[in-house]
């Protein structure tokens, strides 16, 4: 199992291999750097670099002294799944008695300049104050692909991160696609590397937990999937195709603010930390939205 991460240092952003506390530059040629994305377009000579690296004498630094990025911050696509958890439907369920589990997948896009690193600000928009957080697996694409059946879909899959799905319910309730309230710049924290070598029955049973201002309010498993990574991969697959670095998540599970009775939604101040079994943590503080300006 690997990890690859995007990180800053000394003024320059990077793809970077993190071996126990400490990352290994990954450059081409040892010289210039290269994007988590572009080594994933390089197929199985990306992947034998990337392992290569660990075995390299090169120059380490410790992981203290760099400033973790989002790991693949400029997918082509970045989507989430609705409603994927059992126990999660069961809670909308207990809200809106009508709801009925999807008899289909239900996609929806999260415009990708929402992305930002694992320990970065989240922002409360000065338009809404129901901010709500969604502990997500999500996965990563490493090859170029179209018409996947489900039981190959690991051989298209790079790699596994920890998402937040952060969405703004009233703006996710103004559209059928939910896109508006999903897609809020900074609503799209992802990290804290990318994850390589997880067979996709690993991942299907990983337990995910949520805390807000360190109160436990998720913990479950992604056992509870109604629809599996090999469904989703054939789903999309059947439709467009699938380019390296492309982003999916694929749901969370219960315990999400607005099912509380009162809801607990996010304030200016709050620390949201999403733990996942093998994948590792996310924590972002909710901070205000800077004054609204006209940005050229």
């Amino acid at each position: 199992m690997m990890k690859v991460a995007t990180y800053t240092f000394d003024g320059r952003t990077q793809a970077g291999l993190i071996v126990d506390e400490e990352i290994v530059p990954l450059a081409d040629h040892g010289v210039s750097p290269l994007s988590v994305r572009a080594i994933l377009k390089g197929g199985a000579e990306g992947r034998a670099f990337i392992a290569s690296a660990s075995k390299a004498a090169r120059p380490r630094i410790a992981l203290d002294q760099v400033k973790l990025e989002a790991p693949v911050p400029d997918p082509q696509k970045f989507m989430a799944l609705g409603g994927n958890y059992h126990a999660h439907v069961a809670e909308v369920q207990r809200k809106m008695p009508d709801f009925k589990v999807p008899p289909n997948q239900v996609w929806f896009n999260k415009q990708i300049s929402c992305i930002i690193g694992p320990y970065d600000p989240i922002h409360k928009p000065v338009i809404s104050d129901e901010l709500d957080y969604e502990a997500e697996v999500a996965f990563v694409i490493g090859e170029r692909c179209r018409h996947v059946k489900a039981a190959d879909a690991a051989r298209v899959i790079a790699g596994y991160l920890v998402c937040n799905d952060v969405s703004v319910r009233d703006w996710q309730r103004r559209s059928p696609t939910g896109t508006m309230g999903k897609s809020f710049d900074t609503h799209g924290p992802i990290g804290p590397w990318l994850t390589l070598g997880l067979a996709v029955e690993e991942v299907e049973d990983l337990e995910i937990r949520t805390w807000v201002n360190g109160e436990q309010r998720q913990q479950g498993r992604t056992r509870d999937f109604i629809f599996h990574i090999g469904e989703m991969i054939e789903e999309l697959s059947t439709v467009f195709t699938l380019e390296p670095g492309d982003i999916f998540s694929t749901g969370t599970p219960a315990g999400v603010g607005a099912a509380m009775a009162p809801p607990g939604y996010l304030k200016v101040g709050d620390v949201v930390r999403i733990e996942i079994e093998r994948l590792g943590v996310i924590e972002n503080r909710v901070v205000a939205e800077p004054v609204p300006t006209f940005a050229h």
